[in-house]
């Protein structure tokens, strides 16, 4: 190889500084990266993806307002719909002669509309908002999407404590002095405390500890409920405590309405201002560090507004499964995984399904209601392996 050869003023002996090419001189090539070639620039090629699927999504503010449309049909319909039908006119006539403080009327569609449908109506629109929430939150704090608001162990508590309830006479003031929901939330209380304690022991709060805690004790919770079913002391006793552990609606009152909407707002509010946060967790402990997230003390707070929220909506439906896994999942296929987005959608959305559902063991057989836990397992169960198998090929 030739060398270059300098004169005393650093110049080389053409007269020409070092590094400046003349025309048809050339020097090995340095081949510099180009921004097309695969594996280059790869965090400019991501966020163009994350870009380009948010162009593809469609917008949340239409959506969210075809989705409240869609729950305000759903609510007439159930309060319509029933053992004896009333025109939609008439129902609106009657809410909203109440709301403004009239007395009710002589007849059954007072009676019918606000004394029985309405309250319940409201209360599967709740529930099921409730539960699209948790399964949303609890799938971020775990960070598994087969993760849903009964993994944690409370739903276990709650069920022992209504279990307890009615076997041991407390629904009808005996002697634990306890109703039906007050005691399930008892119950669901005690086993957000142990979950909290054997979770957090040692300092941490990771993922592992939480669902083995929360499985562990629900299963030890679970086999003293099956101990209590096998001591109810008739027929009618044990069919009542297997209605309730599959999910019930028909305990609706005005005067049950107000916690679960409270704690339904709450949560709400709880998590909209974590949804930034909740979006690093899903990414990864360190990323989120990484943006200033305080992991361990979001974790905590999850898991706090989820236990919370379970328990309050296990005490007054029952165990109502597969709401809380399958919307955040049918949601994210629509809108992404933004949870500035994905918790209101997923409120609607599990209110919506839930009001549907309850409209069909209202009304699909004559002789006796089914329970919703079992009309949600038959439409839950299918609708989820199909979008396991959406994503599935998307991955490919």
């Amino acid at each position: 190889m030739a060398s270059v050869v300098s004169g005393p003023d650093g110049r080389g002996p053409d007269g020409h500084e070092p590094g400046v090419h003349e025309p048809g001189v050339h020097e090995p090539d340095v081949h510099e990266p180009d921004v097309h070639e695969p594996g280059v620039h790869e965090p400019h090629g991501r966020e163009e993806q994350v870009e380009q699927a948010r162009r593809r999504t469609p917008p949340a503010g239409p959506l969210a307002a075809g989705l409240g449309i869609a729950v305000l049909v759903a609510l007439t319909a159930a309060v319509c719909l029933g053992s004896t039908d009333i025109g939609p006119a008439q129902v609106w006539s009657v809410v909203l002669r109440r709301l403004g403080g009239a007395p009710p009327r002589p007849g059954t569609d007072d009676l019918i509309v606000w004394q029985l449908r309405l309250p319940r109506a409201l209360l599967a629109a709740l529930v099921g908002a409730g539960l699209g929430l948790v399964g949303t939150a609890t799938q971020a704090l775990v960070r598994n999407p087969l993760a849903d608001p009964y993994l944690l162990g409370i739903s276990h508590g709650a069920s022992l404590g209504a279990v307890a309830a009615i076997v041991l006479g407390a629904g009808a003031g005996g002697a634990l002095g306890l109703g039906l929901s007050a005691a399930a939330f008892a119950g669901a209380l005690a086993a957000f405390a142990l979950v909290w304690c054997m979770a957090r022991r040692g300092g941490g709060f990771s993922p592992l500890r939480l669902v083995l805690a929360g499985v562990g004790i629900g299963q030890l919770l679970s086999g003293f409920t099956s101990y209590l079913v096998l001591q109810a002391g008739d027929e009618q006793q044990t069919r009542s405590v297997l209605f309730w552990l599959m999910g019930s609606l028909s305990g609706a009152t005005w005067s049950v309405l107000w916690l679960p909407a409270l704690a339904v707002a709450a949560g709400q509010s709880a998590l909209q201002v974590r949804a930034r946060a909740m979006n690093a967790l899903i990414m990864g402990d360190e990323t989120a560090a990484g943006v200033g997230v305080d992991v361990t003390r979001l974790r905590r707070e999850l898991f706090v507004v989820s236990g919370l929220l379970t328990g309050v909506l296990v005490a007054v439906s029952g165990a109502i499964g597969f709401v809380g896994l399958m919307v955040p999942h049918l949601c994210r296929l629509v809108i992404g995984g933004d949870h500035r987005r994905l918790l209101p959608l997923s409120a609607l959305t599990g209110a919506l399904l839930l009001v549907v559902v309850d409209l069909v063991c209202r009304t699909a057989m004559d002789s006796q209601e089914l329970p919703v836990g079992v009309v949600t397992a038959m439409i839950g169960a299918p609708a989820l392996l199909f979008i396991l198998d959406r994503r599935m090929e998307a991955d490919r």
